[in-house]
């Protein structure tokens, strides 16, 4: 996933968790907020130490980003979001991981036409 594409100051993440709706399922939570001045939206991926070593929590962020690259022409433009590994998410298949996002997406109405 491409810089322009990812939430990465403490600031920003802050923000978003204390002024942004959001929304869970047994996997992640996803917490987000609506701007209408960007032309793509973006996305910051916490998974705390509490699940699991390192390889393990790098392993769930690189398929939590693989599943946003592969939705990306799907999602509305204008919305950074927050996206934090629960317990359960640890252990996931790709396409366990990618069909949970996609519910929480649908039930944000995330998604564009």
């Amino acid at each position: 996933m491409k810089k322009a594409y990812r939430v990465k100051k403490n600031k920003e993440f802050q923000a978003i968790i204390k002024s942004g709706k959001s929304f869970a399922n047994r996997e992640f939570v996803i917490y987000y907020i609506e701007k209408q001045d960007q032309t793509h939206f973006r996305v910051g991926i916490s998974v705390g130490r509490k699940l699991g070593k390192a390889v393990q929590r790098n392993r769930l962020k690189r398929l939590i980003r693989e599943a946003f690259r592969e939705l990306e022409s799907r999602i509305s433009p204008n919305v950074d979001m927050i996206i934090i590994a629960r317990k359960n998410s640890i252990d996931l298949p790709y396409d366990r991981v990618k069909n949970s996002i996609v519910h929480l997406l649908k039930r944000l109405n995330l998604f564009h036409n």
